[in-house]
């Protein structure tokens, strides 16, 4: 199943892309639109839909908020059919710059990303809607950035924020460095929250809130644990934290609660 749906946040589109090989698309991803800019590409399932989009929209840049590929997975395809600009973080062109592994799973929801050269970003962008300004904000990817425009009070989140509460981690996420993200863009002026997967477009500094006193809380409560010896699994059950043991199966361990105890502990550790 193909599915494109287009919504409208204050004159910015929004594209919800997903793809599945039967059924609703296991989960979506969007990619956002005004003027000539174009952030994120969504998955590569969906790269005829965002040829379209960029070619109608006459797309002249695009902005990555990180390498994922839910999110850089056109990124290659409408640079060669179009001669479209690609800019990203530092680390997102050096990770992009030659083919990098994902797993199965990764490649069955969202397909594969080729490589590509990435401009890097200037430090303020004109745009229809204002000054566009990168704010790097890692701890989900050590490349992620975030976009904001300050004057029409929009923050583009890629996926720094999801949810209030998150039940499951990367394995390669880093919880202590996204909750310093978190509070980064706190001290930013917007309301508006156009996260790549839940767009929230009203009382987006809220959402932000909750989140970092979901992980702030999260994060206290392990290394409390940690600190009287108790090993992860142990703390994991004495938190009562839930496992969602279908995605972590399907995920080959990729993604679980326990590899945000596990991202705790290591970061603690590491800053000692």
């Amino acid at each position: 199943m193909r599915f494109l749906k287009t919504y409208d946040f204050r004159g910015i589109k929004g594209f919800k892309l997903g793809w599945s090989p039967a059924g609703s698309p296991l989960m979506t991803a969007f990619c956002f639109v005004f003027h000539d800019l174009m952030i994120d590409t969504g998955l590569s399932h969906m790269q005829k839909e965002v040829l379209k989009i960029t070619r109608e929209n006459r797309i002249r840049r695009i902005f990555l908020t990180h390498h994922h590929e839910d999110h850089s997975g056109n990124a290659r395809a409408v640079k060669q059919a179009l001669g479209i600009r690609v800019f990203g973080h530092p680390a997102t062109a050096e990770k992009m710059a030659r083919p990098f592994r994902i797993l199965p799973y990764q490649r069955l929801v969202w397909g594969k990303t080729a490589p590509l050269d990435v401009e890097p970003f200037p430090e303020k962008t004109d745009t229809a809607l204002g000054t566009l300004v990168p704010v790097h904000t890692p701890g989900h990817s050590k490349d992620h950035t975030a976009f904001l425009i300050e004057e029409a009070g929009i923050l583009f989140s890629g996926d720094l924020y999801l949810a209030d509460r998150i039940k499951y981690f990367r394995a390669d996420e880093c919880l202590g460095t996204e909750i310093e993200s978190l509070k980064k863009v706190l001290k930013l002026e917007f309301d508006t929250l156009l996260c790549s997967h839940f767009p929230k477009p009203e009382n987006g500094r809220k959402r932000i809130e909750a989140k970092l006193s979901f992980l702030e809380d999260l994060y206290g409560s392990i290394i409390e644990l940690w600190k009287k010896g108790m090993p992860e699994k142990e703390i994991f059950r004495d938190l009562r934290l839930k496992e969602d043991h279908l995605i972590r199966v399907f995920c080959f361990g990729n993604v679980s609660m326990m590899n945000g105890v596990r991202s705790v502990v290591r970061h603690y550790e590491n800053r000692e």
